[in-house]
């Protein structure tokens, strides 16, 4: 069986640390790299209900997307729940490890995997790293579909091919618009809004949109016409749990180390439930 070392060292072959960005905390957060590894587990988010399953699990590694304590912190109290995760953690010899922005500029990373669930084909990152001569790595992707589907009929396959959550995909545009290229980028997206312009794409999937950002960028129409596609923060990432698995699978095979490799399929998105509107009032909202 190999040292938490080795496989931290694998893992970081992956989602190198010095490609995050300079705000982002990633590495390894809790594990003696001594011991032994035999079974490692995938999820979104470093939470309890994760922690929970690592421990039932009997894994010795918790590998999260989510950084567990992105703006620092001076307690680990477990009065705390950030505190009882690492007591948790500690308490039972797991080792929790985070890849973050590093997994999503990653060659093959967050956005590939999300390209993949919808059956997207990638056709270049969307926001290239200047650092990578094959211009293979960056944020988001540019994808193009193999035959045109209207705006309506990509949410419905997005809605269909990601995790179910209470959100489910939101839609800005017009829902009969055909779609043959699309940009996709996992986790929140609208900070990209130029980047998608530029592409020149016919739609642009991510999630956490906000009004105002959104709104200013269908305002402009005239320039680019295409819709926008919000799912959920959490059913974006997820893919990359499966994918981010079956990489370390194939080191495991290669290295002769005979890793027992899992991804968490609970549902950590915070939102629990949703419901629509059911007014049709032509006057527009109530008073």
């Amino acid at each position: 069986m190999p040292r938490l070392s080795e496989v931290i060292a694998a893992l970081e072959s992956l989602w190198p640390a010095e490609r995050a960005e300079s705000w982002d905390a990633v590495g390894t957060v809790a594990g003696d790299p001594d011991q032994e590894v035999t079974r490692v587990l995938f999820a979104v988010d470093p939470v309890q209900e994760i922690v929970d399953e690592a421990v039932k699990l009997g894994a010795d590694l918790l590998v999260t997307h989510h950084p567990l304590y992105l703006r620092g912190t001076t307690t680990v109290a477990a009065t705390h729940f950030k505190g009882r995760v690492v007591h948790t953690l500690i308490k039972n010899d797991i080792a929790l490890h985070v890849a973050h922005t590093n997994a999503d500029t990653a060659d093959p990373g967050v956005s590939d995997a999300l390209a993949g669930a919808l059956g997207l084909r990638v056709t270049g990152p969307l926001v290239p790293d200047p650092t990578d001569s094959e211009g293979r790595r960056g944020l988001g992707r540019v994808c193009a579909l193999d035959h045109p589907l209207t705006v309506r009929e990509l949410a419905a396959r997005a809605a269909e091919r990601l995790p179910a959550t209470a959100q489910g995909i939101r839609v800005a545009g017009d829902p009969e618009a055909l779609v043959r290229t699309v940009a996709v980028s996992g986790g929140s997206g609208d900070s990209l809004f130029d980047q998608v312009r530029a592409a020149g794409v016919d739609a642009f999937l991510t999630a956490d949109l906000r009004h105002h950002p959104a709104a200013e960028f269908l305002a402009d129409r005239a320039h680019s016409p295409l819709a926008l596609l919000d799912a959920a923060h959490w059913a974006t990432e997820w893919p990359w749990c499966e994918l981010a698995a079956s990489q370390l699978d194939e080191i495991s095979d290669r290295n002769g180390w005979d890793l027992r490799v899992h991804v968490s399929k609970t549902v950590t998105d915070p939102w629990t439930a949703h419901a629509a509107s059911t007014t049709s009032d032509p006057l527009g909202a109530p008073n």
